[in-house]
């Protein structure tokens, strides 16, 4: 079934998503060398919490944590602890938070305090296959497309995609 937003419901949708995005923004900025995943798990509870927010992952099918950390090798949905950030460490940070009754949701990889030319190049490539995706994102079209021409652009750039993912 298809829910139809009202007017009122997509600016409440934008202001939660506007939240999600300054958390993201604070995190991204605050982030360096040496902190721990539970540190920055725990900034950005304060930042949701700040922004008059609550984590939408935090106890969503028992989540013990505030936001998405996933570092290096992890793939998906990586979980707060002591491990310490290294310079040059890629970390996907996923935010979501809930806001006047809805859900804000975004993510960003960032290289902790700078990386090297071919982890750069992955997170440019990944950046490019989201845009090539969402471009395939339009009516007619199956999630098949929008996986093929994410698949295709990332492969001609001589990575792979995670196929348990797919």
């Amino acid at each position: 079934m298809i829910i139809l937003k009202n007017e009122r419901d997509v600016e409440a949708m934008r202001a939660a998503g506007g939240v999600a995005s300054a958390v993201l923004q604070d995190i991204c900025n605050w982030i360096t060398p040496s902190l721990t995943t539970k540190a920055v798990d725990d900034f950005a509870a304060s930042r949701i919490k700040q922004y008059g927010g609550r984590s939408a992952f935090l106890g969503y099918r028992k989540y013990p944590c505030h936001v998405c950390l996933s570092v290096n090798e992890q793939v998906v949905h990586g979980l707060a602890s002591d491990r310490r950030l290294d310079f040059g460490d890629i970390v996907s940070i996923d935010v979501g938070v809930v806001f006047q009754g809805y859900i804000g949701d975004t993510a960003r990889t960032v290289a902790v305090g700078g990386c090297d030319v071919l982890a750069q190049k992955l997170i440019d490539v990944t950046e490019k296959a989201l845009y090539e995706g969402i471009a395939r994102a339009v009516p007619g079209n199956r999630v098949v497309d929008i996986s093929r021409a994410i698949q295709n652009y990332v492969e001609s750039h001589d990575f792979t995609v995670v196929r348990d993912f797919v």
